[in-house]
């Protein structure tokens, strides 16, 4: 893969496991679509602030 392919398949999966978190814990596929707009912030925000279960 290059460097761009590697950029790429991050943000992808930032978004991906954003969702998913999201709708585990909120069961909302509105919320769930909302926070994989925000991808890595969402995640990194849950983090530090829920931590993991």
């Amino acid at each position: 893969m290059k460097g761009s392919s590697y950029v790429k398949a991050g943000i992808s999966f930032g978004i991906a496991l954003a969702m998913v978190i999201s709708y585990v814990n909120w069961h909302s596929v509105l919320w769930a679509a909302f926070h994989g707009l925000l991808g890595w912030f969402y995640v990194i925000y849950y983090v530090l602030f829920y931590g993991w279960h």
